[in-house]
């Protein structure tokens, strides 16, 4: 009867049928009694396990070996032999191991794509996690979600993903919405000093790079220019320093059109290639803007081949890349520059969501004493809403006050509108998106979430960077000394570019720490965190600290660095970096003399051995007796040791220059032969170099 009950388990209906009846009268042939007794006697144990989920069934298939009962650890049941697929390699066929990708662990910085309306049936395939898990999750954090096949909101999705330790990337689907035109994003980049700022005061009227420290951009600036044709085109000034490297790739990233700058009279520079780079890695496409053509010096042509050379197809040359020629100063050719940016947006056909919550952009945050963190944004999609509750990267709050380029404040953003808004509770990190969320209790928990997240990574790469690297012990490792520093800036973006800057001044030697970073002038816990921890303090465009800040620095040994132009910030950080290095010993000739005659002096009981005296001139440098002697015969070493005298005219002396002649003693050495060259070795300590290249760049070089 147990034997009955097992074959018509439910575990066996994908079994019935002539394939189940001839695969089990083929293996019933060659079974064995004691086979039957042990099937019949585990079949109740076999059949109680159908219910599982496991795909194996509850009893074993029995063969005439015995030796495959001994096997009890298994479970039993039927079991068809695996297919093994086979290739011939060597003339043998031997099988494909495929490798089990399910038992690979999961890539910490897997990052999945969301959208509004997902289930979590479809959030649990992308992400690789359990349904039940992701249950708990949202049940956690105060989600209920009833159904798995119910549709969660943006928010919510993201919140299950980051608590699962899963990056997310937002997907806004259009589907619906009203979809209208929106004016060109144009980002101006190119070398510094080529005349971006310049040519953006020619077009709106204004002057703004006079008002730049040091005549170079220092931020990354953005307004809305309305062209005599009356179409608005929103401009992104970058800053053309090699330091402001990552300024540049976030307007390139939201940008619809690149203008690049070269002056007639330069010429390609490296920062003009790093911009075509952050062009063409975010797919924009070029118009190039031959500035400073008014200037005796200037020659277009050999600008337009250096930029072929350099790949880019201008139109002249068959491509699709336009050319102007333009002089900021003279205003000449600004008209055939607007009417090639738009005919470039036109060709383009920009369009975006009206209506619906807001996608913005990041471009520059600040705080400001009596407004607290301002942060300018540009709208890519949507309309960005007074009151609305908005998660900036970390940082949450609920828009108090949006003001347009001219300052005067507005109700809403459209697409492509720079604006400036008021009223998080943290300042984010430039490049963050702007997220519009229902409430404020959502706006909290994702603003935690992320927070969380952000320290994860954090602390995860600072893990892998202070990992030690394995090297061989009997490599000498150099001294190394560490330099605190503390950055503070008036925007984030500068914080961050003034940050990276100080770091490639790293070295063998000295290692640049940045313990803080802040936006806004100095204070007095900058002060105290400075004395803690031995730091000085670097302000870049920040207001002059109050007297008495500067007097509690100066009793507590802190030095503080102003500064309102980045490469003259970065010269005397490195002129620091310089003087706190400890430098390498090395070995250097600091004189050599010629041996032109030996002496020699008997020695006795009362004055000692007998001694050799080296009767020398010197040819190079000076003799010192204080330091070490080395012996040259033929070219080659022959000896090296102390001076134990030195003599000129029979007086004992420190130092011997070069044309004197002097007789001198090498302890432990007695066979001078005339000719020999003697060598005068000191120990010099050499300091790294700081080293400035045309385009701005520094580094120390050890």
């Amino acid at each position: 009867m147990n034997f009955t009950r097992a074959l018509t388990a439910t575990a066996f209906r994908h079994w019935t049928g002539s394939n189940f009846a001839s695969t089990f009268a083929a293996q019933s042939v060659y079974a064995s009694a004691k086979c039957v007794t042990d099937f019949i006697n585990q079949s109740s144990q076999g059949v109680a396990g159908f219910g599982s989920e496991h795909k194996e069934c509850g009893i074993r298939s029995f063969h005439a070996s015995s030796q495959v009962w001994a096997r009890s650890d298994e479970p039993l049941g039927l079991k068809t032999p695996k297919r093994v697929k086979y290739a011939r390699r060597d003339g043998r066929n031997q099988p494909i191991v495929r490798p089990n990708v399910s038992a690979n662990k999961s890539n910490p910085d897997k990052t999945v794509e969301i959208f509004e309306g997902m289930t979590l049936v479809e959030l649990a395939k992308r992400t690789g996690k359990s349904v039940s898990s992701l249950q708990d999750i949202l049940t956690n954090v105060g989600e209920k979600v009833e159904s798995e096949f119910e549709l969660l909101s943006m928010d919510v999705a993201e919140l299950a993903a980051m608590e699962a330790g899963i990056n997310v990337k937002r997907l806004h689907s259009a589907e619906g919405a009203e979809i209208l035109p929106r004016p060109a994003v144009v980002t101006v980049m190119g070398h510094v000093d080529h005349g971006k700022t310049s040519l953006l005061d020619a077009l709106r009227q204004t002057s703004v790079a006079a008002r730049e420290a040091g005549g170079i951009t220092q931020h990354l600036g953005a307004f809305v220019v309305v062209m005599p044709s009356g179409a608005s085109i929103t401009f992104l000034d970058t800053p053309g320093h090699a330091a402001f490297s990552a300024m540049r790739a976030r307007g390139a990233a939201v940008t619809d059109i690149v203008v690049l700058v070269v002056a007639a009279d330069d010429g390609v520079m490296p920062q003009t290639l790093e911009a075509m780079s952050h062009a063409k890695a975010a797919n924009v496409p070029i118009v190039v803007a031959i500035n400073k053509c008014d200037k005796p010096g200037a020659n277009p042509e050999k600008v337009k081949l250096q930029l072929a050379s350099e790949g880019l197809l201008l139109e002249e040359m068959g491509g699709d890349v336009q050319v102007v020629e333009v002089s900021a100063t003279e205003k000449i050719g600004l008209d055939n520059l607007e009417e090639a940016l738009l005919l470039q947006a036109d060709m383009m056909d920009l369009k975006a969501r009206i209506d619906g919550p807001a996608q913005a952009y990041v471009v520059e945050a600040r705080l400001d004493k009596g407004r607290g963190p301002l942060v300018t944004t540009i709208v890519k999609a949507g309309t960005l809403v007074c009151g609305q509750h908005v998660v900036v990267g970390s940082q949450w709050g609920r828009i108090r006050a949006i003001k347009d380029t001219a300052g005067k404040l507005t109700q809403r953003a459209t697409p492509a509108m720079p604006v400036e808004i008021e009223g998080l509770r943290g300042l984010p990190m430039a490049g963050d998106d702007v997220i519009v969320v229902h409430s404020e209790e959502r706006a909290r928990m994702l603003s935690s979430g992320r927070q969380k997240k952000y320290e994860e990574n954090r602390l995860r790469n600072k893990m892998i960077q202070d990992k030690p690297t394995t090297s061989d012990d009997s490599m000498e490792v150099p001294l190394r000394v560490e330099m605190p520093v503390i950055v503070k800036a008036d925007v984030q973006g500068t914080v961050q570019a003034v940050t990276d800057a100080l770091k490639t001044l790293n070295s063998a030697q000295v290692l640049v720490n940045v313990v803080h970073v802040g936006v806004g002038p100095l204070s007095q816990s900058d002060v105290d965190l400075a004395q803690a921890c031995g730091a000085c303090i670097v302000g870049f465009n920040v207001k002059s600290p109050p007297t008495a800040l500067t007097q509690a620095a100066t009793r507590a040994s802190i030095k503080i660095i102003l500064h309102r132009v980045i490469y003259h910030l970065l010269e005397d950080i490195g002129n620091l970096i310089i003087e706190k290095a400890p430098g390498t010993s090395e070995t250097q000739v600091a004189g050599q003399a010629e041996v032109l005659n030996i002496f020699e002096i008997k020695g006795s009981k009362s004055k000692g051995p007998d001694v050799k005296i080296a009767g020398c001139r010197v040819i190079d440098g000076s003799v010192t007796r204080s330091a070490t002697m080395r012996l040259l015969r033929s070219g080659e070493v022959v000896f090296e040791g102390n001076c134990s005298s030195l003599k000129r005219e029979k007086q004992d002396v420190d130092t011997v220059k070069k044309g004197s002649e002097c007789g001198l003693v090498i302890s432990n050495w007695y066979d001078f032969q005339v000719g020999d060259v003697i060598q005068c070795l000191e120990q010099v300590v050499r300091k790294p170099k700081f080293i400035k290249s045309e385009s701005g760049a520094v580094r120390i070089e050890c």
